[in-house]
């Protein structure tokens, strides 16, 4: 590369660049922040502009590195737990669990741990509740391979000897003694255009930074002076715009969707009765979804509302409705008013059926809203979601046209295949559960429960037994297939550069 070439590379170098640049013989980042009175930030966004100007190469490398838990320090400083059990031992030979427990002043699960260990080594028997000091005055003093790892404590996972790796599985076993951290390094090597740079000289006289206001008014700021050079090419930080998390931006679109089927919302309080979360979809009183392992209970009670329709509900599972024999059970009133955190959206439907103007059908209805529910968390199950609720009320609904309206929904929400399953609920009959294929996972994943209500249901609301479809599928999943998400989990961190990175939602 000739002069011409490298004066050009020189002054397009940018202040900070300059100052890394001449600190480079430092080889720590820290040490060239220091020197040059730069960020962090700032010194590693120089160094990825040198090296893209070919300046220098950046050597990226990741190690494992060895260090103490909380435990661990405590222990460095005191000692491992089977050492200050034996110092006790070493005193009194023979000692019942209990007191030495008590005396060693160790926590349970130090005492247990210690006890496993020295027994491992021989040094002690456990024989009726007491134990028994096998060990000599050498083996006594001798330092366990543990006690010297975590005296030296190597800093490189990868330069552990057979031994070393042996005493650090051992402690590993062991809460909060070692932990293993990743750690990253930068090396900076410079090449030979860095060099013959560097050797040119670096000096930024009479380069201008920027054009001023104060530059424009007086010629003499810049007349003879040369602008710093910028590559107008360069790939600039992407730049993220404002916008709505992405849970809301579905659960409006969801919205959309189906006020433009036709639907209008529902709304509801998140804490409701048992009442109308249960007994008014002809759950029994003694089903399992109502126990303590799927619900969230409150610990308060409210009023039931207006009598007639508890008398009708209370009806409904003791003695059914025409051509049912309802639960054949003794209702009980003060389990109805028992708080919880709904469960589902479909206590919305029943609240909705209860109000509703009976001049007015056909009726559709839809909701989107938070359910709780007490879930072991994984990839696809959490114990707070979205769901989104629908009820269509008209005397000449039938299953074909809940079918339909599933497929429509699914089909707007990007869904291309859609299964049905027959399925059993309390209060839908026929019922079914709906499934969508998950490209990603290669599988079927379940997203609609639905059906059409019982006449226990609609009889004691409505006050007749008029066909009511109703859905109530799993939104979440539906929003991770929208935006690529693969764990439910995921929904709720709020990582940043996740959430920066989403895509909008349009229609």
């Amino acid at each position: 590369m000739n002069k011409k070439e490298i004066t050009k590379i020189i002054e397009s170098l940018s202040p900070n660049e300059r100052k890394v640049l001449a600190r480079l013989e430092e080889k720590k980042i820290q040490d060239i922040c220091e020197k040059s009175n730069l960020d962090k930030v700032s010194v590693l966004r120089s160094l990825e502009y040198l090296q893209d100007k070919k300046i220098i190469n950046l050597i990226f490398e990741k190690k494992k590195i060895i260090d103490v838990g909380v435990n661990g320090a405590f222990y460095r400083k005191k000692g491992l737990p089977e050492r200050r059990l034996l110092h006790l031992l070493n005193t009194q030979r023979i000692i019942p669990l209990g007191q030495a427990q008590k005396e060693s002043k160790l926590s349970i699960d130090e005492f247990k741990a210690s006890l496993g260990v020295l027994k491992k080594k021989a040094l002690i028997e456990l024989n009726k509740g007491k134990i028994i000091l096998n060990a000599n005055k050498e083996e006594i003093a001798k330092k366990s391979l543990e006690e010297i790892f975590l005296e030296t404590l190597p800093k490189e996972y990868d330069k552990l000897t057979d031994e070393q790796k042996y005493s650090l599985k051992s402690l590993q076993n062991r809460k909060n003694i070692i932990q293993i951290k990743e750690e990253k390094t930068i090396q900076i090597e410079i090449t030979d255009l860095g060099k013959n740079v560097m050797n040119a000289g670096i000096s930024s006289k009479n380069l201008i930074e920027q054009v001023t206001p104060e530059i424009l008014k007086k010629e003499s700021l810049w007349k003879g002076k040369k602008f710093r050079r910028y590559n107008i090419e360069y790939p600039v930080s992407a730049i993220y715009g404002g916008k709505r998390h992405f849970v809301n931006q579905s659960t409006d679109y969801a919205r959309k969707i189906w006020t433009d089927m036709g639907f209008k919302e529902m709304d509801g309080k998140m804490v409701v009765s048992s009442f109308w979360n249960f007994d008014a979809l002809f759950t029994a009183q003694d089903h399992p979804v109502r126990e303590l392992q799927d619900t969230f209970f409150i610990d308060k009670k409210t009023v039931l509302p207006d009598k007639q329709i508890v008398a009708a509900i209370k009806g409904a599972h003791e003695k059914g409705t025409k051509g049912s024999k309802g639960w054949g059970y003794e209702w009980n009133e003060d389990v109805s008013k028992k708080l919880v955190l709904r469960t589902h959206t479909t206590c919305l439907s029943a609240q909705t059926l209860a109000n509703l103007d009976m001049k007015k059908l056909p009726a559709k209805f839809y909701a989107v809203g938070k359910c709780f529910r007490n879930e072991t968390v994984d990839w696809s199950h959490g114990f707070e979601f979205n769901q989104t609720e629908g009820i269509v009320i008209d005397e000449n609904a039938n299953l074909r046209h809940l079918l339909g309206y599933l497929q429509e929904f699914a089909k707007k929400m990007g869904f291309k295949k859609v299964r049905f399953r027959p399925h059993y609920f309390p209060y839908t009959e026929p019922s079914l559960e709906g499934d969508v294929w998950n490209e990603e996972r290669q599988e079927w994943v379940e997203i609609f429960a639905a059906g059409i209500f019982r006449p226990e249901v609609t009889e004691p609301l409505l006050g007749k037994a008029i066909p009511v479809l109703a859905w109530g599928p799993g939104f979440d999943r539906m929003i991770m297939n929208i935006f690529g998400i693969k764990d439910m989990r995921d929904m709720y961190k709020n990582d940043l550069t996740q959430l920066k990175k989403l895509k909008i939602l349009t229609k």
